[in-house]
C-alpha cells in the first residue's frame, strides 16, 4: 500500500508553503514477508522553525533520546505463510539496510518480542492486532484503538484473517534497566 505524505515548510519570507505531496512506497523485506513499513518522517533532534520542510536525517529505525519517528506498519494475517529463506545472511543484511537498527532490538529466541528506549503512540487504522507483553499477557486492539507503549517488552500479533495497519509516533526516551 502506498501512503500519501504532504509536507509543509516555510519560504524565505517565513510564509507557510506546501513543500511536497508524494506517495511513499512501503519498505518490505524477505525476512519479514507480508509486513510493510512506511518511514514517513522523523529526526534525531528537536526541530527548529522556520524551516524549508526538507526531510531531517533519521539513520536508525528507532530514534535516540530527543529524536522522533512517524510512520506506519502493517502485519499480515496470522494465516500468512512466509516463503522459506534460502540465504539467511542476505535476508538479515536486507533488513539491516532497509530498516537499520530494527533487528538489534528483536529477541531471536522469542520471535517478534522486542524492547526499545522509546515511548510509542500507536493507533490501529485498519484491522485488528494483539499486543503481547511479558508472560504472554495480551490485549486485542481494533480499528480506532490506541496504545501508549512506555518502553515495555512487547510483540505485535495478527491473529485475524486480514492485514492489520497501524500508525505510530515514536519518541526517544531514557531506558534504565530497573526502577
Amino acid at each position: 500500500m502506498k501512503v500519501r505524505r504532504v509536507v509543509t515548510g516555510h519560504n524565505k519570507a517565513g510564509k507557510a508553503v506546501f513543500v511536497s505531496d508524494t506517495e511513499v512506497e512501503p519498505i518490505t523485506t524477505a525476512l519479514l514477508d507480508g509486513s510493510e513499513f512506511h518511514r514517513l518522517w522523523g529526526s534525531d533532534r528537536t526541530p527548529v522553525f522556520p524551516d524549508d520542510g526538507s526531510p531531517p536525517a533519521q539513520p536508525a529505525y528507532f530514534p535516540p533520546v530527543g529524536g522522533f519517528r512517524f510512520g506506519m506498519f502493517s502485519l499480515p494475517p496470522g494465516s500468512h505463510v512466509r516463503p522459506a529463506i534460502t540465504d539467511r545472511d542476505a535476508a538479515l543484511r536486507e533488513v539491516a539496510e532497509k530498516l537499520p537498527g530494527l533487528l538489534e532490538h528483536m529477541e531471536p529466541d522469542a520471535p517478534g518480542m522486542h524492547t526499545t528506549a522509546t515511548i510509542d503512540f500507536e493507533v490501529v487504522v485498519d484491522g485488528e492486532v494483539w499486543l503481547e507483553l511479558d508472560d504472554g499477557q495480551e490485549v486485542r486492539l481494533r480499528t480506532g484503538d490506541t496504545v501508549v507503549q512506555n518502553g515495555t517488552r512487547h510483540a505485535w500479533r495478527n491473529k485475524s484473517d486480514k492485514i492489520a495497519r497501524l500508525a505510530v509516533f515514536i519518541v526517544g526516551a531514557e531506558h534504565k534497566r530497573s526502577m
